[in-house]
């Protein structure tokens, strides 16, 4: 993933509820409908008790488009309602980033 800096992350970690509640099929639905934002640039997600996913973003202005998207905030509502235990979001400005790769032979 190469992005232009600066950019934004939006950090979201969560602890989930006992059962799926259709959790997957709306998460999916989620990332999709993001990809189709304007400004969303890429998101990277991971879960092994504690979920954390983290997209990113060209700038503040799209993140709260984001956030006040119908769709998403059913989404967020059923979290509340069904999903988590506990959730915390953060948002950061990303100046700088690089990654290491391990070659292949």
């Amino acid at each position: 993933m190469e992005l232009q800096n600066p950019y934004y992350a939006v950090i979201f970690t969560s602890i989930r509820t006992e059962g799926d509640h259709d959790y997957n099929e709306m998460a999916n639905k989620m990332v999709d409908l993001a990809r189709q934002q304007p400004g969303f640039l890429d998101v990277e997600s991971a879960r092994d008790g504690l979920g954390i996913t983290v997209s990113y973003w060209e700038s503040l202005e799209a993140i709260a488009l984001w956030k006040s998207n119908v769709e998403h905030q059913i989404a967020q509502k059923k979290g509340i309602r069904s999903w988590y235990s506990c959730y915390r979001v953060r948002i950061c400005r990303v100046e700088r980033d690089y990654e290491f790769k391990k070659n292949k032979k």
